[in-house]
């Protein structure tokens, strides 16, 4: 019981840990500081994780990491996004 306490504890600061960055993003129009080789590590580390957590039917696992993952999407897709606009002024 304590370990999944902790656990949760744990994924939910992880995830969480990236929408200050989805919103200042959004606010900035602006995330080309953000490095696309991490963002790649870290697709491909949550996408990982979330199969592994769906292989050890361990929800805590599956779910922090699968809300990572969308939220890594989010940042690379904004970040292209924003590129590609700022490219065009």
């Amino acid at each position: 019981m304590l370990w999944s306490i902790v656990g949760t504890i744990a994924a939910i600061c992880t995830t969480v840990g990236f929408i200050p960055q989805i919103i200042r993003g959004i606010k900035t129009k602006e995330l080309s500081d953000v490095s696309p080789i991490m963002l790649t590590l870290l697709l491909v580390g949550c996408s990982l994780w979330l199969i592994y957590g769906i292989h050890l039917k361990n929800p805590i696992i599956a779910l922090a990491n699968g809300f990572t993952l969308s939220f890594v999407v989010a940042i690379f897709l904004l970040r292209a996004m924003y590129k590609r606009n700022n490219s065009k002024k």
